[in-house]
């Protein structure tokens, strides 16, 4: 059981570190500059990882059916992206990516342009790249497996609560900013950011698009609009009751 763990976040963590390196490559081709991707700090993005563990672990046995896999890895890197993405904006207060400009998307989660590749590169995945890594994994003695495993899995852990702790403080900086709109607010943050520590700095310098805003002023504008909801149909009762007694007297 050990032994499997091991060979499987392993797996995790080198599909991270290529997860990175594709995005890294795409940005340098996009924006002509480096920009180290993703929410943690060292060169690896985890939802590639995740997706790819996911992949490995969900279809392997629909093996003899590429377009199995390629219909159900569409479903499954969809609910993982849009997840992700929903998860992160509701703890964070920042849409990290918009895909709202893209032909199919959902709600500028999630689009065909993205989930497509990542459909074909899960055969890739199920085919090619995990009896190759697994095979690699083979060679490796056992102690030593996971020993690297775990001092991966400590290096990860650490630099996931550093990160935590950044995306923390940009949520507070945007919850004590005045703006009242998402592009006012995203100027301001960033321009304060630009006083902070590299650390603070990266992580928006990674998501060069990414979209903040105010949460406790949300709360109030939904608070007010759930008022005036209630309003609404107060009023609409009084008016169906006036019209009402108006029909008896006539």
């Amino acid at each position: 059981m050990m032994l499997s763990f091991c060979r499987y976040f392993l797996m995790f963590f080198v599909l991270s570190v290529a997860g990175w390196c594709m995005e890294v490559v795409l940005k340098l081709i996009e924006l002509r500059r480096f920009i180290n991707r993703g929410f943690l700090i060292g060169p690896y993005c985890p939802i590639y990882g995740v997706g790819a563990v996911l992949i490995s672990l969900l279809l392997s046995d629909f093996s003899a059916y590429p377009l199995v896999i390629l219909f159900l890895s569409l479903l499954l890197c969809g609910s993982l992206e849009y997840a992700t993405s929903y998860f992160m904006e509701k703890l964070f207060h920042a849409r990290w990516w918009d895909y709202s400009q893209k032909r199919f998307n959902l709600n500028g989660r999630i689009c065909a342009n993205t989930l497509i590749p990542f459909a074909l590169m899960s055969l890739l995945m199920i085919y090619v790249i995990q009896p190759w890594l697994f095979s690699l994994f083979d060679r490796i003695p056992d102690g030593v497996l996971c020993i690297t495993a775990c001092a991966l899995m400590a290096l990860m852990l650490g630099d996931a609560v550093l990160s935590v702790n950044v995306l923390g403080k940009i949520r507070s900086i945007a919850n004590c900013t005045g703006a009242d709109d998402t592009e006012t607010l995203t100027r301001c943050i960033r321009t304060h950011l630009h006083e902070q520590s590299a650390l603070i700095r990266r992580t928006l310098h990674a998501f060069p698009q990414a979209r903040l805003y105010n949460g406790k002023l949300i709360a109030q504008l939904r608070e007010k609009q759930a008022k005036l909801r209630e309003e609404a149909s107060r009023l609409r009762a009084e008016m169906e009751a006036y019209e009402n007694r108006l029909r008896r007297k006539h």
